[in-house]
């Protein structure tokens, strides 16, 4: 019988999620991950199989636990633009997505969620085509995280 597993999958998953969407995948070493989530090497690999594996896991996670509350601030007409939950969404679209195919599926799906409830958000709140919308929002997004990574020395 093996040694039963010494944290929480769903903690890891999530903090995984947080350095991801900081970082991106390809800022995120394999060691920073065992130091920052405070899991062995051994351990991540077996529960996770890989860096991968992990960052499926973690991207999975916040689709389903982040974008839900977003996509609902959306459809009600709200202002989400400041709303880090979109950071490991477009990192994922524009780092992984173009070479995952499994990323690609998962940031395609986000993107139908969003679109769907921008179509159900008061009418004054978009202009032009939900497409229009998503894409002015994405941008504002960029923008945002792009000005606070100017003004953070760290």
């Amino acid at each position: 019988m093996g040694r039963p597993r010494g944290f929480d999958e769903e903690v890891v998953t999530a903090a995984a999620a947080e350095l991801f969407a900081g970082r991106a995948y390809d800022g995120v070493s394999v060691d920073d991950l065992v130091q920052q989530l405070g899991v062995h090497r051994n351990s991540l690999y077996k529960t996770f199989g890989s860096k991968r594996g992990l960052y499926l896991a973690a991207l999975r996670w916040h689709l389903d636990h982040r974008l839900p509350p977003l996509t609902e601030q959306l459809a009600a007409g709200a202002e989400v633009a400041d709303d880090p939950a979109l950071d490991l969404l477009l990192l994922a679209a524009v780092e992984r997505a173009p070479r995952d195919v499994e990323v690609a599926a998962l940031v395609t799906k986000a993107w139908q969620e969003l679109d769907q409830a921008l179509q159900r958000a008061p009418a004054n709140h978009t202009d032009g085509t939900r497409s229009t919308a998503l894409n002015a929002l994405l941008g504002e997004r960029l923008r945002a995280r792009a000005a606070a990574t100017t003004t953070d020395p760290s």
